[in-house]
């Protein structure tokens, strides 16, 4: 059985998660429109990705006897500045996921709940990839600059990334319990 107080953090766990496939789909979206299709493929399959990690904690509360509840998500934002500002608050978001992460791993060894502990691996790992990448992206887009050629090429770089990371290259293995 899962303690209530490790139920509640884990449900925490779940709104972010959800949120942030809610967010990355309204960034994909406004990718799409503005003409960036490489960057919409990208950020649509993070969102997949996201909400996949959302599932996965869903699964493991109430397999462990607990109960998973659906959060009414927080609207995201619709418009942004640019695509750097967009990648900027993906990478400060995943920042916030990872640390949110490291939080329950910390509230699992104060609860003595190892099993708990030892699923959330995945995500410690999980967290490191999505922190790295982001910065990744964010280090293109410097070199980039304003280069309109050089937008044009990293936006069809992304869709490629997002084809390879759907296409269970190092980051498979989603979803399966």
């Amino acid at each position: 059985m899962i303690s209530s107080k490790i139920e509640e953090a884990l449900n925490r766990q779940i709104d972010l998660e959800g949120y942030s496939s809610m967010y990355y789909l309204a960034m994909g979206s406004w990718a799409e429109v503005k003409g960036y299709k490489g960057v919409a493929q990208f950020l649509y399959h993070h969102s997949d990705e996201e909400r996949m990690h959302m599932l996965k904690l869903f699964r493991y509360i109430n397999d462990r006897g607990g109960r998973a509840i659906v959060p009414p998500f927080a609207a995201p934002q619709k418009d942004f500045k640019d695509i750097r500002e967009i990648f900027d608050i993906v990478h400060s978001h995943e920042v916030k996921v990872s640390n949110e992460i490291n939080a329950l791993v910390e509230l699992c060894i104060q609860e003595k709940d190892y099993t708990t502990h030892n699923f959330l691996q995945w995500y410690v790992t999980e967290q490191i990839e999505e922190e790295s990448l982001a910065r990744d992206i964010i280090d293109k887009l410097n070199l980039i600059g304003e280069d309109k050629g050089g937008m044009y090429l990293f936006d069809r770089d992304l869709a490629t990334l997002a084809v390879q990371e759907g296409g269970g290259g190092k980051k498979g293995g989603h979803g399966h319990h």
